[in-house]
């Protein structure tokens, strides 16, 4: 849906000179601005509703104008890895020597919102605990102690009102903050940054695709685990697998090529169905899995602030050079008509393709560039089918490029 100027000034009452905090915020359960594509960031929670139609990334995308605002520079379309990966200075692969126990991964992220709070750099940390009556669901926290930052350790992949905290943070009188967010959530707090009147802002950002609902999520777990009710986290992987980590601390892996395709295709959020941010194009530092090694992280430093933030653990990493091999086109082609149809194989077929595809199949860079084609052809057939309209403005030039290498069916 489009919206104009008049549009938003009927409806919530705003005006494009009324101070932020004159503008109210939306109750509970009120339509969004950005309706059905809504991603839940929080934004309209807050009076900061007053800025939604410049800051929402489902309203105005802007992300080449805010890479240049953060960055310095927008990405380089000509050259491969800023046309994947965004703005950058260096890309590595890392992992904790020692890692912090009960942590997704090794705990990276959790170190340096530690390590950013305990040596002064920020009086609060946004980041995302988990409610007490649900490991899943999530409770966004303005942190000020190590406790609070290591209880929000372990993604919670549903959708997530990180910047629901924006109103607290500005009671509290911080002047310096970390915030910890996915691509979405990113882009509107970069785009209200100067309104928050923070002496600095440190954005730690985790590459982000597919959210769900608290009750999509459910029905995925049901759909795909044998023991939906033990999962503690799960990660979709580098050997084309999907690792369930259970409470006994047992991993389950479930082939990609064996999810029932036909049964989820509806559970992913129509945000996350839309979205062209997978790498979190707009943090200053961004720590995820995909570009990297099994078992090691993937780091993108994009700025001097993100590099900032690292040098603060780099004591406490092992690290490598990423490394790229394999050739992706020929099985993303492939993955295109078998999503669209929602074609799921049998699961002794589903096995077998997997271990020969993570023999010969692509790796490192080469894996993460799989990774982005194939959600970037599947949104933007979404969007071409559903939202016609927003077709042009909304899909990111890097986007159509990386998306016309190839064929998609009507």
């Amino acid at each position: 849906m489009r919206y104009n100027d008049s549009d938003l000034k009927t409806q919530f009452n705003m005006t494009s000179i009324a101070p932020h905090h004159k503008a109210k915020a939306l109750k509970s359960g009120s339509r969004r601005p950005a309706k059905e594509l809504c991603s839940e960031c929080g934004l309209c929670d807050t009076y900061y509703i007053h800025y939604v139609k410049e800051a929402c990334a489902f309203l105005n995308q802007q992300i080449a104008e805010l890479e240049a605002e953060f960055h310095g520079l927008s990405r380089n379309l000509e050259d491969e890895n800023q046309l994947y990966f965004g703005v950058h200075q260096k890309m590595l692969a890392a992992r904790k020597k020692q890692p912090i126990e009960g942590a997704q991964w090794t705990g990276i992220v959790s170190a340096i919102a530690c390590e950013m709070l305990t040596q002064g750099k920020v009086e609060g940390v946004v980041c995302v605990q988990n409610t007490p009556e649900d490991r899943f669901q999530p409770q966004p926290i303005l942190a000020t102690t190590t406790a609070e930052i290591l209880a929000a350790r372990v993604n919670k992949p549903t959708l997530s009102p990180n910047l629901s905290i924006l109103e607290q943070i500005e009671r509290s009188g911080m002047r310096r903050i970390l915030a910890i967010g996915v691509g979405c959530q990113i882009q509107a707090l970069r785009a209200v940054e100067k309104q928050l009147g923070l002496e600095k802002l440190y954005v730690l950002g985790t590459p982000c695709v597919d959210n769900v609902t608290r009750e999509g999520l459910q029905k995925f777990l049901e759909t795909t685990s044998k023991s939906p009710e033990t999962v503690v986290h799960y990660e979709f992987m580098q050997d084309f697998q999907v690792h369930f980590k259970h409470i006994d601390g047992s991993i389950e892996k479930v082939p990609f090529f064996g999810l029932k395709t036909n049964q989820l295709k509806d559970v992913f959020a129509p945000s996350c169905m839309t979205c062209f941010d997978y790498v979190n194009s707009l943090a200053d530092l961004v720590v995820g899995y995909m570009g990297a090694p099994f078992g090691w992280q993937w780091l993108v430093v994009r700025n001097d602030t993100g590099q900032e933030m690292l040098d603060l653990v780099w004591s406490q990493l092992d690290t490598q050079p990423v490394s790229s091999s394999g050739n992706r086109h020929q099985a993303v082609q492939q993955s295109i008509p078998a999503y669209d149809q929602g074609v799921t194989l049998p699961m002794w077929a589903a096995k077998l393709m997997g271990v020969v595809i993570e023999k010969i199949g692509p790796k490192g860079l080469e894996y993460a560039r799989f990774s982005i084609d194939s959600h970037f052809t599947r949104n933007y057939l979404y969007v071409k089918r559903n939202y016609p309209e927003k077709l042009a403005q909304h899909v990111p030039p890097y986007a159509q490029k990386i998306v016309s290498q190839y064929r998609l069916p009507e």
